[in-house]
């Protein structure tokens, strides 16, 4: 039973990475069709932007939960 959180986890790590590259890459092709190498480096660099923001807020969820977890007392030590 203590390999089913971490299997979820990847799962969901992997359905979210295969997500998000798949949409990067749709946008990346419309605007290579579209409007040319200008629009492909500005949307590269949105992308680039938005993926910071995402792991820059999971960071501070990370910290926020345990944070919280300490205040309550719970024990979030690993083993």
């Amino acid at each position: 039973m203590e390999w089913v959180p971490a299997v979820f986890i990847v799962f969901k790590v992997s359905v979210l990475g295969i997500g998000m590259f798949l949409a990067v890459k749709w946008h990346y092709d419309k605007a290579k069709r579209e409007k040319g190498p200008g629009s492909q480096h500005a949307m590269l660099w949105a992308a680039a932007k938005v993926g910071v923001v995402f792991v820059l807020l999971l960071v501070a969820l990370l910290f926020l939960t345990f944070g919280l977890g300490s205040m309550l007392g719970i024990d979030l030590t690993l083993p």
